[in-house]
């Protein structure tokens, strides 16, 4: 946590004097040698991947002594990347090197054994890098929260003083790691799970009334949606990614342009494909709150919605998509259910009549099949519980209830895919305790990217990655100071959320 993050969290009126500790005497100690002798300070380092054979760190070196007027930025100091790693805490044998032209450092360590525990030490000029300190959130204070976008400032200073009340801090680097064991059997193939793209969007954090300050993009640079989008598809491919699923919020506000700005943007991972079989790469979507049909002059030329005057839905010109249709998709044995779980002008999420009669119906068809279903709203109580905005940002209650009920009839379901809060967060269901539920981290902003899901004859791999081009990680680093740099604290989720195996038996992929 950089000293200006301290800073601008103090704005909330004392409600975070207890961080300063949390930093710790090892974490200043290191960046005052690095101030005394004038080079730049390594911080914010994150242990962000564990796979099987590899591991990912990212951090960020900056000027702290000096700050640029009207820029909330830390000044940022290019400097050298390079990890060292070995399998004792005293023998750091092993060394990568990253790129030394740039302040948003991105190393992955490849080549490594499954199941064995390595210990490792970033550095920058010579200086180790400080781990990201975020506070614990206590949740049990987003009781009675309904409405986030309707409080005024005061309210949410009140609101983040609670959620910091339990005074404790987690490390994002702990120091060591195990990898994991992958499932029995071979790897079969990929899927990359995705979601708030936000095509359109140019400023990023806002709560309500101008608070908290927002973050745009540098003068002068792409829009950060289609930086972070764009480097999400290279970065998916390159990893081996064969199916990209995008759950949602494909733009900010569902203009044409949009739109087809977003398609051209997919477009490069693979065709699109709905309802059929996926033949080599191939990509899925399905609506988000922000796709939803609008009012206004700028949506007047796109279909008007039966039964709602002065609607219209601009989408199915781009998508072939209208609101409220279920896709069922195959790759591979695999079947791919997409639930439109958006509504009508509303940020929470429903599923409709229709869908409900196609979905129970696709799903008695083969019941135990191995099938995947994404949707843009989070379904479980826990994740209800926990969502920033409320339970009402979430998906209905009672259609949360009746879709764990339908899961746990059906045994080839193991995994639900959502994104809209923008957060890392697996949850679990007692209806339905044999499904995964997943929330992945935006791909528009911090901490920006991907899930992998990696199919084994025997289960399966799911790993986080961070959008790792030059002005991804910039962006990244950048977007990680919205809301008063509490933003990692909610958003980046723990190791467990990021990285987990599941051994459990997948009859029928190929």
């Amino acid at each position: 946590m950089t000293r200006r993050q301290l800073l601008q969290m103090s704005a909330l009126g004392g409600t975070v004097v207890a961080l300063a500790p949390a930093l710790g005497p090892t974490t200043v100690a290191h960046a005052a040698a690095a101030e005394a002798a004038g080079d730049p300070v390594p911080q914010d380092l994150e242990l962000v991947t564990v796979t099987d054979t590899s591991f990912v760190l990212t951090w960020f070196t900056a000027n702290t002594l000096q700050t640029t007027p009207g820029d909330p930025r830390p000044i940022a100091m290019p400097s050298d990347a390079v990890v060292r790693y070995g399998t004792r805490p005293d023998q750091l044998d092993h060394v990568v090197n990253g790129a030394s032209d740039t302040a948003y450092h991105y190393v992955e360590v490849r080549d490594l054994c499954p199941g064995t525990t390595y210990y490792y030490q970033a550095l920058s000029a010579g200086h180790a890098a400080a781990a990201r300190i975020v506070p614990d959130l206590d949740y049990t204070a987003l009781a009675g929260v309904t409405d986030l976008d309707h409080m005024t400032p005061a309210q949410i200073q009140a609101l983040v003083a609670k959620l910091l009340d339990l005074g404790t801090f987690s490390s994002c680097s702990p120091g060591s790691l195990t990898t994991l064991i992958p499932p029995h059997g071979r790897h079969l193939f990929t899927v990359a799970l995705s979601n708030d793209l936000h095509i359109g969007e140019t400023s990023s954090g806002l709560i309500t009334n101008g608070f908290p300050p927002p973050y745009s993009q540098l003068p002068g640079e792409p829009p950060y949606p289609l930086v972070m989008g764009g480097s999400m598809i290279s970065d998916a491919r390159r990893h081996g990614a064969d199916v990209l699923v995008v759950a949602g919020d494909l733009t900010s506000a569902a203009k044409p342009q949009e739109l087809a700005d977003a398609r051209q943007l997919l477009d490069g991972f693979g065709p699109l494909t709905l309802d059929d079989r996926i033949h080599g790469h191939g990509y899925l979507v399905s609506r988000g709150n922000h796709d939803q049909p609008k009012t206004g002059s700028a949506y007047a030329s796109c279909t008007p919605v039966a039964g709602h005057d002065g609607f219209y839905d601009c989408l199915p010109a781009v998508f072939p998509l209208p609101q409220g249709r279920l896709t069922v998709s195959e790759h591979r044995g695999l079947r791919l259910v997409g639930l439109d779980t958006s509504t009508l002008d509303q940020p929470g999420g429903a599923i409709n009549a229709d869908q409900w009669d196609h979905l129970e119906h696709a799903l008695s068809r083969h019941r135990n099949q191995p099938t995947l279903v994404f949707g843009h709203h989070p379904v479980t109580d826990d994740s209800a519980n926990t969502t920033l905005a409320g339970p009402g940002f979430d998906l209905d209650r009672d259609d949360a209830t009746r879709l764990q009920q339908l899961y746990a009839q059906t045994p080839g379901v193991f995994f639900h895919h959502s994104g809209h809060t923008h957060r890392n967060r697996r949850t679990t269901s007692t209806i339905a305790p044999d499904v995964d539920f997943l929330e992945v981290a935006a791909i528009k902003e911090y901490p920006g990217g991907y899930t992998l899901l990696r199919m084994y004859e025997g289960g399966y791999l799911a790993n986080f990655y961070k959008n790792s081009s030059p002005l991804a990680r910039e962006w990244s680093q950048t977007s990680s100071e919205e809301y008063l740099g509490l933003y990692p604290a909610y958003t980046l989720g723990t190791l467990a959320d990021r990285n987990r195996v599941v051994h459990r038996r997948m009859h029928g992929l190929y």
